[in-house]
């Protein structure tokens, strides 16, 4: 029986961890231990999959809050207790009375029934008696038989490439897995390039009616014409004349939200320099990133004699300074 399971096996010796060990901590050695019995991972491996299956029964007892508080319960009445028929064989109840009394406050347990709580049950057939001991022990409806945690089924990855816009913003789309099954999935946004992102049940079908396994989707992203990403932060190259380099100037810029923002350029800027503006970068559940606007003076491709003659001008009214001095000096270094 499912109950003289949890008398009998003791999962925190399976899972190899301290009966005050944290969900997240028994989240970790029971991955790391499946990864390595796994059926996937030692095919034709009785060994492997039987201890897959101790070891998945044992994480799907502690990994609930409540199957685990019963279980030690259970455990704490005594190593070593046994559910047996009685005295002589199937006939009679004996065992279950010497256990079952004292938890429900008395011993009037007997072959035929017995009450708890102004409450009868029955022993005589299945039903009262599964759904009893059931619900002390979380087996759920099935009874004695929902004890038994049927293997999780292997993950499976995959990848898929989305437009610069897509990762942005998130999306839903569409997979097609390696079994033929057509899934959808939500992109969230922010997702970055060579993100790898779990989908919890779209993997694998179980084992024997287990759970699902989990999809691993790697995430390439297309580069965009005019955006790049940093981080969280947006980068975008603004082109500026050099009259508006020298003499400053205010110009607009794209931002990936289909908008444009202004921005201050400050006089005498070289190429290079970058300006920020918070808070329009890429937005995920944690962060928001600002725009980083870096400036680049654009050479005219030709020039009007009228323009010719005032660069001749310019030239020679400037100071006669080389802006490569510093360069070849520390060249020497």
């Amino acid at each position: 029986m499912a109950s003289q399971d949890w008398f009998e096996k003791d999962f925190y010796k399976t899972l190899d961890v301290d009966k005050d060990i944290s969900d997240a901590e028994l989240r970790k050695v029971y991955r790391k231990l499946a990864r390595k019995y796994h059926p996937d991972s030692n095919p034709g491996d009785k060994a492997a999959e039987e201890k897959f299956k101790e070891i998945s029964e044992a994480y799907d007892v502690l990994s609930d809050a409540d199957k685990r508080k019963e279980y030690d319960q259970i455990r704490a009445m005594g190593a070593g207790a046994r559910f047996s028929a009685g005295p002589g064989g199937p006939g009679g109840a004996g065992n279950f009375e010497d256990l079952f009394g004292g938890m429900f406050g008395q011993g009037g347990f007997s072959q035929g029934g017995f009450q708890q709580g102004g409450r009868s049950y029955s022993t005589s057939g299945a039903g009262n008696f599964e759904d009893l001991f059931g619900g002390m022990f979380g087996a759920g409806a099935g009874g004695p038989a929902g004890f038994q945690a049927s293997p999780k089924g292997a993950d499976q990855r995959a990848s898929t490439t989305l437009n610069f816009m897509t990762a942005i913003k998130g999306d839903t789309i569409d997979l097609q897995a390696g079994d033929g099954r057509v899934i959808t999935v939500r992109i969230p946004a922010g997702v970055k390039d060579g993100q790898k992102i779990r989908l919890r049940g779209k993997g694998s079908p179980g084992y024997q009616g287990g759970p699902a396994g989990d999809l691993i989707l790697e995430v390439s992203v297309r580069p965009h014409p005019v955006f790049k990403r940093d981080g969280n932060n947006i980068v975008v190259t603004a082109p500026i004349t050099f009259a508006e380099a020298v003499k400053g100037a205010t110009i607009e810029v794209p931002t990936i939200d289909d908008k444009t923002v202004k921005v201050r350029v400050p006089e005498f800027s070289q190429s290079g320099k970058k300006l920020r503006v918070k808070g329009r970068g890429v937005k995920t559940k944690s962060a928001t990133g600002d725009m980083v606007v870096e400036l680049a003076v654009v050479v005219p491709n030709r020039l009007t004699q009228e323009q010719e003659k005032a660069l001749d001008d310019f030239i020679s009214a400037s100071p006669a300074d080389n802006p490569r001095d510093d360069l070849l000096r520390e060249a020497r270094v």
